[in-house]
């Protein structure tokens, strides 16, 4: 209980009333919910990408994320304005992981035409340089929203462009350039669309096979030996 004591110096009553405060110390997140743990806006967004990747797009929703972060479903609206706006972060995740990575690997350094299609090859492979579960909840989200469906086209544009870019700047003419880009382009986007179950031994012993039918030209055993040893643990 808290007992009033005068002191003549004015600093000696401002410190007998810190030490003696008028009230049972509480938690600071009792006294003021506001600054309780919200979580962040990456646990958010990642809650939301397990529950995409996982169920699809409906699976998206405030209150079940909230649930699965134990958070309230208020902390939501730190860091988002919307679901709306969480679901434009979940796209804008996606071309950060599929486009953005597959772009920069058909510019990579290479020294040979052989050596470069491995490079993209390579980027296909790695999960955290293309996101193929990511690929495929999108695509079955762009069934379902026209506007994603916009988004996944211009993507699709974009990584055939880049591609081609690739092979033109190998010597290939246009026309050729542009059929090879869409065999390389297609045969991955049908192994994610198919969710095609293969080792990873399984699909680097095609690889040779690959590079030839991609750009005409067998790769050197040494090419092969280097792209096999970016994958061994």
């Amino acid at each position: 209980m808290f007992t009033y004591v005068k002191y003549k110096n004015s600093d000696e009553h401002f410190l007998a009333a810190r030490c003696h405060p008028p009230y049972p110390a509480r938690m600071k997140q009792d006294a003021d919910p506001d600054t309780g743990w919200r979580g962040s806006r990456e646990g958010w967004l990642d809650a939301a990408y397990s529950a995409f990747i996982r169920e699809g797009i409906d699976a998206v929703k405030i209150l079940p994320l909230a649930e699965s972060l134990k958070l309230s479903r208020t902390s939501f609206y730190w860091f988002f304005k919307s679901r709306d706006e969480l679901l434009t972060a979940l796209a804008d995740m996606w071309e950060a992981r599929t486009t953005t990575p597959l772009c920069a690997a058909t510019g990579a350094y290479a020294e040979t035409e052989t050596e470069a299609m491995l490079n993209v090859i390579a980027c296909f492979l790695r999960p955290e340089t293309f996101d193929a579960k990511l690929e495929f909840a999108m695509r079955g989200w762009a069934l379902k929203d026209p506007a994603i469906l916009t988004r996944i086209t211009a993507a699709d544009a974009r990584r055939l462009t880049a591609l081609a870019d690739m092979l033109l700047r190998w010597g290939h003419g246009t026309d050729d350039a542009d059929t090879r880009a869409r065999t390389v382009y297609l045969v991955q986007i049908g192994y994610i669309s198919m969710q095609a179950d293969e080792s990873l031994e399984t699909r680097l012993l095609r690889i040779p096979r690959y590079v030839e039918i991609y750009t005409g030209r067998a790769p050197d055993p040494r090419e092969i030996a280097r792209f096999r040893a970016r994958f061994e643990v």
